[in-house]
């Protein structure tokens, strides 16, 4: 039971119907979906719309994403990869000449085709029960009639007031006389409100063909891209796969690559060949859990690259074989090194919904423009802001996920589920870039070896090795009680720039009949059920 002293916040618990998000407007828009009458799906897309608005440094329109849907529960479960393509006349070739060396993060080469307005369609129209026009309508108030910013968000625009100063766009619609607007303050998005008021009456072709599609590739173009308006009349996403482990009796859900998901999978593999303690601060817990990461991230950044032209890399990942061997590669007297080194990039910015309704269908839905405001670069007239998921290509010749035309980047978003007992008994998700894979397997580990609450699972202390070093980013509670043990064994540990993720999850107890649900106090959002 909650120590009710200690600081921190309760589990959410409801009967019918409850939705776990990042943000306040989020959460609530979605519960008044489902008391409309909407399904989990048509609430999920409600609230990442809003989110489009009120977090726009996490998620957008001109970004990607990734779902999960179980329906009543059924183990049956639907994944759909809603991540873009480059453009077909992108060309290695012609990067190379240009010694092109990188991608920038405010270059039209670090902008796909966005892939989230389809996929929110997509889903929509197979599983929903309301139209566009219905779930996007308290994005286009909120964008129109203005939304406050919360802390966190404030927070996040502070940090990048630089980037959003150098577009006139993005200075215009975010800053004011050139400066991060404080806590509290009103902004408006007009030109987002026309776009999302031009999507609910037309749906994806309103954004993917015609003056919206126009905006965005004349202004891509115009700063060097190679977009085309056939490059964004053709996105479209893809109904794909689960892949899936079993940790401790459990089913774990993952969507295949392009995303990490099969990496979290790898790391609960490995860390299933160990006995755990019964605390998880325990630093050969910790260790373990470190060394995992390491040896999972690292085969990552070799095989992990675009499904359609990956040759065996998740039956190789997933395989017994590896796990094995991995597992007994780890020393708990010291830390494994050299790993092999691999060209990487930071994953930043991205939020996470989970819905589940009164039928039980479960919706686990992932949405990101990447680094905290994407790109930085916004179409001027229909104000939308671009990711920059095109820097997690690779420029080394033969790497799998060398950037090259029509071709879809490594991502770092993924949504989760898990079953038990034959049916899914929680949609869960951990933002945090980089951080989501092990995030992933560190809450389940924290769940189904330690028997924590959902909440108390969330709310303790992170840490995080950096992919290909030694060096571990730890929340303070973490590095002060055990970061000297750790650099015993050879990590170097540092604070964290700032905290590590971020986490929702809802569990189903069938049995009773409840819904219990968990959000991280990391970010401003909060579990909600009715």
């Amino acid at each position: 039971m909650r120590n009710f002293e200690d600081p921190g916040r309760s589990l959410a618990i409801a009967r019918h119907g409850m939705a776990a998000t990042s943000h306040p407007a989020s959460t609530l828009t979605a519960i008044e979906i489902l008391k409309a009458g909407g399904n989990a799906i048509d609430a999920a897309v409600a609230a990442v719309a809003v989110q489009s608005v009120v977090e726009a440094g996490s998620t957008g329109v001109g970004g990607d994403c990734f779902a999960m849907i179980a329906v009543e529960g059924s183990t049956d479960i639907r994944a759909y990869n809603g991540s873009g393509l480059t453009p077909v006349a992108l060309s290695r070739d012609a990067l190379r000449a240009d010694d092109v060396t990188a991608i920038e993060r405010s270059s039209p080469h670090a902008v796909t085709v966005p892939g989230a307005v389809d996929a929110w369609c997509r889903l929509l129209s197979d599983f929903g029960r309301m139209s566009m026009a219905e779930v996007l309508q308290p994005a286009i108030a909120m964008s129109r009639d203005g939304y406050a910013l919360t802390p966190r968000v404030a927070a996040d625009l502070g940090m990048q007031r630089d980037l959003l100063a150098a577009h006139p766009t993005t200075r215009a619609t975010f800053l004011v006389a050139g400066e991060a607007p404080a806590m509290g303050s009103v902004q408006r998005q007009p030109l987002l409100a026309d776009t999302l008021d031009a999507i609910a009456r037309g749906g994806r072709d309103a954004f993917y063909r015609g003056a919206i599609a126009e905006d965005m590739v004349d202004y891509l173009r115009g700063l060097g891209g190679c977009h085309s308006l056939d490059d964004f009349a053709s996105a479209a996403g893809d109904y794909v796969t689960p892949i899936s482990t079993t940790y401790r009796g459990r089913t774990i859900y993952e969507c295949p690559p392009n995303g990490q998901g099969v990496v979290a999978l790898l790391i609960l593999n490995i860390l299933s060949r160990f006995s755990l303690s019964n605390d998880p601060f325990d630093p050969d817990d910790l260790h373990l859990l470190l060394e995992a990461t390491r040896l999972a991230y690292a085969a990552r950044d070799a095989m992990v690259a675009d499904p359609s032209l990956s040759d065996g890399a998740v039956e190789r990942m997933l395989s017994s074989t590896l796990a094995d061997r991995l597992a007994q590669s780890i020393s708990l007297d010291r830390v494994t090194e050299p790993l092999p080194s691999f060209d990487t990039v930071e994953h930043k910015d991205t939020v996470y919904v989970c819905v589940v309704d009164r039928d039980r269908n479960a919706v686990s839905f992932i949405n990101s423009i990447f680094s905290s405001y994407g790109s930085g670069l916004m179409a001027p007239r229909s104000g939308v802001l671009f990711h920059n998921r095109g820097q997690s290509f690779s420029l080394a010749a033969g790497h799998p996920n060398e950037i090259a035309a029509r071709k879809r980047p490594m991502h770092t978003i993924i949504p989760g589920m898990v079953a038990e007992g034959g049916r899914v008994v929680m949609p869960f998700g951990v933002m945090g870039g980089h951080y989501q894979a092990m995030g992933h397997a560190h809450l389940l580990s924290r769940l189904y070896d330690y028997g924590l609450d959902l909440q108390t699972a969330i709310d303790l202390p992170r840490l995080f090795p950096l992919p290909a070093t030694v060096t571990v980013e730890a929340e303070d509670a973490i590095r002060t009680s055990i970061g000297s043990e750790l650099e015993r064994r050879g990590f170097k540990v540092q604070p964290s720039l700032r905290a590590i993720g971020g986490a929702q999850a809802i569990r189903i107890d069938w049995e009773r009949g409840i819904l219990i649900g968990g959000s991280d106090a990391r970010k401003d959002g909060m579990a909600l059920g009715y």
